[in-house]
């Protein structure tokens, strides 16, 4: 329970710097986690990246200063980190589907985003069938993209990438490196760092690489693995938002900011839907 007080004491920090220096990295260190981390935890706990949270935040602010004040657009834009009224413009309209200026209108039709307040909600969900286990270091061969800080982004990159993967060859190429058993395929985020950042598709295998993929290995850990059936980009999406706001909150265990490890069948005719598991890593709440 300790990582949802922190996370709703980062948001408090960040509902007071709206108009302010705002900086994620030190939201994610009162969360007690590295940004990437509490950007991840953020947008599946809120539902919405933390991107997306800040602009629509500092959007409604700004719209109740255009409707109560005479402030300079320029002004605002500056005041809500905005580098140009064009910039500011923009986010605006993304927000509210009108211009600046159109908002100081009585009358005009704006949109407010209240603040988020983060608490535990006891819901009659469906059962999510888990277990836990502790996994040696596992050697990985994989194709790979590169990620960002901007989880929405992220979101877009994933399933671009496995589409292209799926139809270039690629797929059936790694579901033949798949030497240990049961033979998988595993979909894995890895970061290390700001510019260490990483999803890979990948077989299990202490093979060497071959030319264009990239050897890697998943570590020793306490893993919460949980099951699933259905469409897999769908599905286990809701797996890791079900386990931060269902299932951590009440298990006596913390996430342990470990790779994120999905797992699906080893099948060269393009499945979409099965049987897959999500592995996530724990460890007990000190």
């Amino acid at each position: 329970m300790e990582w949802l007080k922190n996370l709703s004491k980062a948001i408090e920090y960040i509902e007071k710097n709206l108009d302010g220096d705002l900086s994620y990295e030190e939201a994610a260190k009162i969360a007690c986690c590295s940004p990437f981390y509490f950007q991840r935890l953020f947008s599946y706990v809120a539902g919405v990246s933390l991107s997306e949270y800040v602009r629509r935040r500092r959007m409604t602010q700004a719209a109740f200063e255009l409707q109560r004040t005479d402030a300079k657009v320029i002004d605002l834009a500056l005041k809500y980190g905005y580098a140009s009224p064009t910039a500011f413009n923009r986010a605006f309209q993304s927000v509210h589907k009108i211009t600046p200026t159109a908002a100081r209108r009585m009358g005009s039709t704006l949109n407010a985003y209240p603040a988020i307040h983060f608490a535990v909600q006891v819901t009659g969900g469906d059962a999510m069938a888990y277990h836990i286990t502790e996994k040696g270091p596992m050697g990985m061969v994989g194709v790979r993209i590169p990620l960002c800080g901007d989880m929405e982004e992220n979101q877009r990159r994933i399933p671009a990438f496995w589409q292209e993967v799926l139809k270039d060859g690629r797929f059936a190429q790694l579901c033949g490196l798949a030497d240990q058993e049961p033979r998988r395929i595993f979909g894995v985020s890895v970061y290390e760092g700001p510019e260490s950042f990483f999803y890979y598709i990948a077989a299990a295998t202490d093979a060497p690489a071959p030319p264009g993929m990239y050897a890697f290995r998943i570590p020793e850990a306490v893993w919460a693995v949980f099951e699933n059936n259905g469409y897999f980009k769908e599905d286990v999406q809701r797996v890791f938002q079900r386990f931060f706001t269902e299932w951590l909150p009440f298990s006596g265990y913390e996430y342990a900011g470990l790779p994120d490890v999905e797992v699906y069948p080893v099948d060269p005719e393009i499945p979409v839907s099965g049987s897959s598991e999500v592995w996530i890593g724990i460890r007990k709440e000190r």
